[in-house]
């Protein structure tokens, strides 16, 4: 395995920077507007599933804590096998039933809440069963989309889609507050299942070339997805990537677990104040996005991930101080600045991994990171609920902020550090370390 990767494509083939403009009216539109209606939806669900828990059901810290992982648990479970799976099979079908099975699964909720039965383990049921769909779509929907903009347009179309998640956090975070505090937290959960149905209608319309699914002749699923996790696994450039992710996701999960129990519970503050709260993190997701890509020309992709995470490293550490008075805008303010860099970092990090890796690879390469990735959601957030029931609601606070204060760390110890831009035709063999531009420009190079 190669530790090391320093060279630059072969100069027979010609390197695309990854910044081309989008074409108008090009079928991304719709899977952009599928994904943001889709997005709306989650980012109010995401409130108001562990407010029913809290207000209508009761939950202790600990049971909001299992909650939370169960979201999430279903890509520890399918995580792997999903890849494979999804390779082998043309990605718009999938993202419709995942949709409709999304969809019938959060209607029972509020059905059950209406005839009296709504209870825990139905809830735990919903959120784990429908993090399964979520498995199917998320893969589907990173795979596809080079199919549907073409890899050049990669950077330009992951920044829009960044972007629409960005403003959906801040309005679906914002308007759920607002509902569940009017109506309750059971009956807003239908505004998530009504958004999963208007994301279907949009990919139903959705025209757009797709090469035949992949065929693998007489491998097995394993072999399959071995060579998923091999390929991610053997690049240095990606293996950095997945352990600089694994630290942010278990630090953001973990402070949003333990976010409504602070803000209900130990400050008293409503559901709107901590809506409001999480948007601005929106707001900052948001500016990071639409940033991503000019700061990544300016300073290289890969001085772009860890120069600007060294730099906001310390601000963190205001979250874990909220509380009422000039403590709330402190924090919200080291929120939304930790939210910019977690914008400019999605952007940049998904656009290189699409860049990368072999078509014939990309939903595996996917579900590899997603397995990954979603199943440290899990851990943080039984490791929330555990430091909620041991410690206290505000210990959970203050891990995840250490976290987020060295997720740069992996960044420059890889290769990737001083990586101008990936190359955007992959490199076909998945045992080498992807093909990279370095710079030769020793003003523009890190120094050790």
């Amino acid at each position: 395995m190669t530790t090391h990767h320093t060279g630059s494509p072969p100069t027979s083939t010609p390197t695309t920077t990854p910044t081309t403009r989008l074409p108008r009216n090009h079928p991304f539109h719709l899977l952009l507007s599928a994904a943001a209606i889709s997005r709306f939806g989650t980012s109010v669900s995401q409130l108001a599933v562990p407010l029913t828990a809290v207000a209508a059901l009761g939950a202790s810290p600990g049971q909001v804590g299992v909650l939370g992982a169960l979201g999430t648990a279903s890509f520890v479970l399918v995580g792997l096998p999903a890849g494979a799976w999804v390779d082998r099979l043309p990605k718009r079908p999938v993202m419709i039933s995942a949709d409709l099975v999304r969809a019938v699964l959060l209607l029972s909720l509020p059905v059950a809440w209406w005839l009296g039965a709504l209870t825990l383990p139905h809830l735990y049921l919903v959120t784990f069963a429908a993090g399964l769909a979520t498995v199917f779509f998320d893969v589907a929907t990173t795979s596809f989309l080079p199919h549907v903009v073409g890899r050049p347009a990669l950077m330009t179309a992951n920044s829009r889609l960044v972007a629409a998640d960005a403003v959906n956090d801040i309005g679906g975070r914002g308007v759920g507050g607002f509902v569940v505090q009017l109506v309750g937290g059971p009956l807003t959960i239908l505004v998530d299942a009504m958004s999963y149905l208007g994301s279907a209608l949009c990919l139903v319309f959705l025209r757009s070339t797709e090469p035949a699914a992949a065929r693998h002749g007489g491998a097995g699923l394993r072999r399959e997805i071995t060579d998923g996790v091999r390929f991610v696994l053997g690049n240095p450039v990606l293996r950095a990537f997945l352990t600089a992710g694994v630290c942010t996701n278990v630090s953001i999960i973990m402070i949003n677990t333990m976010l409504p129990v602070v803000f209900v519970r130990e400050l008293g503050l409503s559901a709107t104040a901590l809506g409001l709260y999480l948007a601005v993190g929106g707001v900052g997701a948001l500016i990071g996005s639409l940033t991503a890509r000019r700061l990544a020309d300016r300073l290289g992709h890969g001085r772009a991930l860890w120069l600007a995470g060294l730099w906001i490293a310390p601000v963190g550490f205001l979250v874990p101080f909220v509380d009422r008075g000039a403590l709330l805008w402190a924090a919200a303010a080291s929120w939304f600045i930790t939210a910019v860099k977690v914008g400019v970092d999605n952007v940049i990090k998904v656009s290189f991994r699409q860049l990368v890796t072999p078509p014939h690879l990309l939903a595996r390469m996917n579900a590899t990171f997603r397995f990954l990735l979603t199943g440290a959601l899990s851990i943080g957030a039984g490791l929330a609920g555990l430091l909620g029931e041991l410690a206290g609601p505000r210990a959970a606070l203050w891990v995840g902020a250490i976290g987020l204060a060295v997720v740069w760390v992996p960044i420059y110890f890889s290769p990737v550090r001083s990586v101008r831009s990936p190359s955007t035709d992959p490199d076909p063999d998945p045992d080498r370390p992807a093909p990279t531009n370095r710079t030769n420009d020793p003003e523009r190079r890190p120094r050790s």
